[in-house]
């Protein structure tokens, strides 16, 4: 099989991670729909061409809307970011925007407008144009990429944030493999589509959004002037092999490895007589808990603030339902498995707003391991 690169159109595409036929991510079925969900295939390939990994040839899967809220963390960050991008580049203050939005929300618009922006209109270029979190969900990288480039103003900065295939593949977040989630992005392979598209990386800030993001700076070739941050993530990526169809496809052995140390314990906290509930039932859950064979023998329910998800469940062979985060907190479980790992200080945070009750919060990655409160 086959097919041309989502992001250079090469065809020197090959594969590297497949994780069989899974749930699509968003579709969370009413609890009391029956089984079996849809599934499609969800594998990683690598071009090797220009770098970009991406999702294999699978068709776009069931559109559903989000039903996630927008966590607190994500809020401040978008606050923070903004105030940082005008205190680095004052000149951008007041300056005509644009922004490709994301599902994850994460807009700095209303915080830009504040500082007396103005939206671009239609056909309109931009002195900045913000991509936070976006394209990750276009099917093809390099079409996006070249809409984000053709707003841009002479002399304007291209800013995007994205989660890092660095932090991804070192870290064995093999849970943020997901369908919806078309592009996994590494510094390298951005700067090589962004020259296809006439633009070079100016400088680059590692940002911990979502187990580990990047937020890259970018310009017309001709303006750019590339710092030392460049370089310096650029090192990293070659030192882990993150290029390297060899190095990738061992997050495949890892991910299996941590999946069933995720189901052993478990399994010993039943054992021991202990009650173990879920907190968040996010996007990336469904892989995470089929991969590890996890259903409500193991995790009776999870919780979530999103009042949408309430009701339902997830997707797959797991059937785990959705339930308030009132619910967990009568229940006092033993355990919390955080299915939220990348805001547990936020998650740990609320349930010990009012003093807890001695809950012990399990992390399911990169190991299973546990957090002190």
């Amino acid at each position: 099989m086959s097919f041309t690169c989502r992001g250079c159109a090469g065809e020197d595409v090959v594969l590297v991670v497949d994780v069989g036929d899974q749930p699509t991510a968003d579709y969370f079925p009413t609890a009391d729909t029956p089984g079996p969900d849809p599934r499609w295939p969800l594998s990683l390939w690598l071009c090797r061409d220009c770098t970009l990994v991406q999702l294999g040839p699978v068709d776009a899967q069931i559109a559903e809307e989000p039903l996630a809220v927008e966590s607190a963390t994500s809020l401040a960050h978008a606050e923070s970011s903004v105030k940082e991008i005008l205190r680095d580049y004052p000149q951008l203050a007041g300056a005509v925007v644009f922004e490709f939005g994301s599902p994850h929300g994460g807009s700095w618009l209303d915080h830009l407008y504040a500082a007396g922006s103005r939206l671009a209109g239609d056909g309109e270029k931009a002195d900045l144009v913000v991509d936070v979190h976006g394209i990750v969900h276009s099917e093809q990288f390099g079409e996006s990429f070249e809409l984000r480039a053709e707003r841009l103003a002479p002399g304007g900065l291209l800013v995007m944030e994205f989660h890092h295939l660095l932090p991804l593949f070192v870290g064995n977040q093999f849970d943020t493999i997901r369908h919806g989630h078309w592009s996994y992005q590494s510094l390298r392979a951005v700067g090589n589509i962004a020259k296809l598209n006439g633009l070079t990386i100016e400088s680059v800030k590692q940002v911990d959004m979502y187990g580990g993001s990047l937020m890259v700076m970018l310009r017309h070739t001709a303006d750019a002037k590339p710092d030392a941050s460049v370089d310096v993530v650029l090192a990293d990526e070659e030192a882990a092999g993150i290029a390297d169809e060899i190095q990738l496809a061992s997050l495949q052995e890892a991910a299996s490895h941590a999946a069933g140390a995720l189901h052993a314990e478990l399994t010993r906290h039943k054992a021991a007589g202990r009650k173990v509930l879920g907190y968040g039932a996010p996007s990336k859950a469904p892989v995470l808990l089929d991969l590890s064979k996890v259903g409500t023998d193991l995790l009776e329910f999870t919780v979530d603030k999103a009042p949408g998800k309430h009701g339902r469940r997830i997707p797959g062979g797991c059937m785990v339902p959705i339930r308030p985060v009132e619910e967990l907190k009568a229940a006092r479980p033993d355990v919390v498995l955080v299915l939220t790992w990348d805001i547990a200080e936020e998650v740990i945070a609320q349930l010990e707003a009012d003093g807890g009750w001695g809950a012990t919060y399990l992390v399911p990655l990169p190991e299973p391991h546990e957090l002190r409160r």
